[in-house]
């Protein structure tokens, strides 16, 4: 366990980071909780524990280090259990457990849900908190109450200031409560810099990758490791009681292989929750289409539109440039719109910036 100002300097110290005054400031908010979590708790027979300390609702805008800031808390805790989990997959899981709940007709079907996350850590670490479904937004405010009453902290990063979280959305009023709950047991902080750590960090970086092969992957995982900045891990979406699988996920980019989105029996709505989970999505090994892998070719027309409509980011490796990926057999004709979007989104300022 470490003080996370002494593992920020000494990130400074080897290169990895860069000084930034308005990262600093943040610095003492996560050691508050740290220390507290860390200090010993005195035993007796009529002593109460402490109070867990107040969580952190950090936001601001796009390519400030609030994912980096979270990575450094995360590693600052040592053994006190902690998960950090990307804010929509928290969701569909705790939405799976309760229609699991739902099944064995157990009444409150949020309770269960909420012990397993309470049995399991001390410290929730939320990446990119947003509320855009009513699902979500009519479980947020209870669950949380659960799990603050349990004792859980909460530190989670938001490009949205809490006021503005599920705005315009359906039934609005009944979400409130929420928002007076996070002002309440966290505390908001802003992080307020000049600099844009991934600003332009494609601009005029080659997204489109032909042929496929060791050479693209290798240029990938350099992308993979600027953009995603360390190892990704398996992201479950849940859609209608399917699980939808993306293999690498890290700070709003994801990672997967044209088999791993195309070739299993995926749809629209499918491709509609990846294209809502993340911002950046990385396809290799994309192989030429034809009338042999129709069925697969169908998936990839419909993933590529979920993608454009929802201005996601996309890098590719494929066998071939987009005008010649589909050239024979049933569906060449509708695929030129596909070609055409393929060659619209290699545009260096095409699609949603990066957090």
């Amino acid at each position: 366990m470490s003080d996370i100002h002494a593992l920020y300097q000494s990130r400074i110290a080897d290169g990895s980071l860069h000084h930034d005054s308005a990262q600093e400031a943040v610095l003492p908010e996560f050691e508050r909780i740290r220390s507290a979590l860390a200090a010993p708790v005195k035993r007796g027979l009529f002593r109460k524990p402490p109070p867990p300390p107040k969580g952190l609702y950090l936001w601001g805008g796009v390519g400030r280090g609030k994912s980096m800031l979270m990575d450094l808390f995360v590693d600052s805790l040592g053994d006190i259990p902690v998960r950090r989990v990307h804010f929509h997959a928290f969701m569909q899981e705790i939405q799976a457990a309760m229609h699991e709940a739902r099944k064995q007709e157990i009444a409150d079907a949020l309770a269960p849900a909420a012990k397993a996350v309470i049995d399991s850590v001390k410290v929730l670490a939320f990446d990119e908190m947003q509320i855009t479904d009513i699902t979500d937004a009519m479980v947020v405010g209870r669950l949380f109450e659960m799990l603050f009453d349990a004792g859980v902290v909460i530190v989670t990063t938001s490009n949205r200031i809490p006021d503005d979280l599920y705005k315009n959305g359906l039934n609005r009023q009944l979400f409130l409560p929420f928002i007076a709950l996070i002002k309440e047991r966290m505390v908001v902080h802003e992080l307020v810099s000049p600099k844009d750590y991934r600003q332009n960090r494609l601009a005029g970086a080659r997204v489109y990758f032909t042929p496929a092969g060791a050479e693209a992957r290798t240029a990938i995982d350099g992308i993979w490791d600027d953009l995603a900045a360390g190892p990704g891990a398996e992201l479950l979406l849940e859609v209608k009681g399917r699980e939808v699988r993306l293999p690498q996920y890290r700070n709003g980019i994801a990672r997967a292989s044209f088999y791993d989105l195309c070739a299993h029996y995926l749809g629209p709505g499918d491709y509609l929750a990846i294209a809502h989970a993340v911002k950046l999505l990385i396809i290799e090994d994309i192989p030429r289409l034809s009338r042999s892998n129709f069925n697969e070719a169908k998936r990839f027309v419909t993933l590529i539109d979920a993608l454009y409509e929802a201005k996601v980011r996309l890098i590719c490796s494929a066998a071939a440039e987009p005008e010649t990926l589909y050239v024979e057999g049933e569906g060449v004709f509708e695929f030129e719109r596909t070609a055409s979007r393929l060659r619209e989104m290699q545009d260096k300022d095409w699609g949603q910036t990066l957090d």
